[in-house]
């Protein structure tokens, strides 16, 4: 196994994770910031639009592989409500994530993220979500202030989602570096570790269900365990081991 000269990490439930998502609280504040509403919408009104527009590309997303901007589901939901905020596109991702969810890191992501830092292997993500790329750097960076991402890939500003080699093809381009040297990590056995080997990056599994949800280790987005090599570890600090004996 070689040391990798950048790894990538997958976002959710990898580096971050969200323990009290509520999109209704995340609405009502989002609320407050509507200047025209000359129909008379109501929270109520604005929840079930909301519930409506995004709910039905939900399972669209996952069965075309492909992805779409939360700023193009909140125009449509605005234009049939007929209503209009004081908000820059970027400052109501901000707004509603920010009271939608708060941001949790995951055991050790700070301090793995340190050690590669001071060793020299470089550091980027890769992400399949509806917020933009600038919403989540913010939000990255809020939570991580110490890391050193190069780029943060959002599907939504790409169209394609992970499995598709599409992301990592990108990702390789602006690292500058052939796959043979970059690792890829996340918690999702069909997106991050099949998605990464189809794009001949070194995919590695991290599986820690110590908080929350992890799907990763049943197999449970993807019918078939890989028949290719990967790393499969249980939290980040398994990762540092892991590198300080790889040259």
């Amino acid at each position: 196994m070689r040391k990798p000269e950048m790894i990538i990490f997958d976002f959710g439930h990898t580096l971050l994770y969200e323990p009290d998502w509520d999109s209704e609280r995340g609405n009502r504040e989002l609320f407050r910031y509507i200047t025209k509403n000359p129909d008379g919408v109501t929270v109520e009104d604005f929840q079930k639009a909301n519930y409506d527009v995004f709910g039905q590309v939900e399972n669209v997303r996952t069965s075309c592989n492909c992805d779409f901007s939360a700023r193009v589901g909140n125009r449509v939901v605005d234009e049939l409500l007929n209503v209009e905020f004081s908000l820059t596109p970027l400052e109501r991702e901000s707004v509603f994530w920010t009271a939608a969810a708060s941001s949790a890191v995951m055991p050790y992501a700070d301090k793995m993220l340190d050690h590669l830092n001071e060793n020299k292997i470089r550091t980027a993500v890769i992400s399949n979500i509806l917020w933009s790329g600038e919403a989540l750097t913010e939000r990255i960076n809020r939570a991580l202030p110490n890391n050193k991402f190069e780029f943060v890939i959002a599907s939504s500003d790409y169209m394609y989602r992970k499995p598709s080699r599409v992301l990592f093809d990108i990702a390789l381009k602006k690292a500058g570096l052939p796959a043979d040297r970059v690792w890829y990590c996340g918690n999702s056995l069909g997106n991050d570790v099949f998605g990464a080997h189809g794009a001949g990056i070194y995919p590695v599994l991290y599986d820690d269900s110590s908080v929350g949800r992890s799907s990763s280790s049943s197999g449970a987005d993807n019918s078939a365990l890989p028949d290719f090599d990967y790393l499969h570890i249980h939290d980040w600090q398994e990762l540092i081991n892991i590198l300080k004996k790889t040259v």
